[in-house]
């Protein structure tokens, strides 16, 4: 994954995969990595990573477009 590079990280998974949402419908290809203690689940981040050539414009579309109450 070294072309790929961290724009959000949450420990709620439903941020995650709403910032997601939001990259794919402005055509930026991002993903989820999951970063999560698999033996208790407690300790970790679900992460959104997109290709180092879209880091600027999805950070600006988090930054700008995203906001949770």
């Amino acid at each position: 994954m070294a072309t790929w590079q961290t724009v959000f990280k949450s420990e709620n998974s439903v941020r995650a995969e709403i910032v997601k949402d939001v990259l794919l419908g402005r055509d930026i290809t991002a993903l989820i990595v999951n970063k999560r203690d698999s033996s208790y689940n407690t300790f970790g981040y679900f992460e959104v990573v997109v290709h180092n050539d879209n880091v600027i414009e999805a950070l600006r579309i988090i930054e700008d477009e995203i906001v949770f109450e």
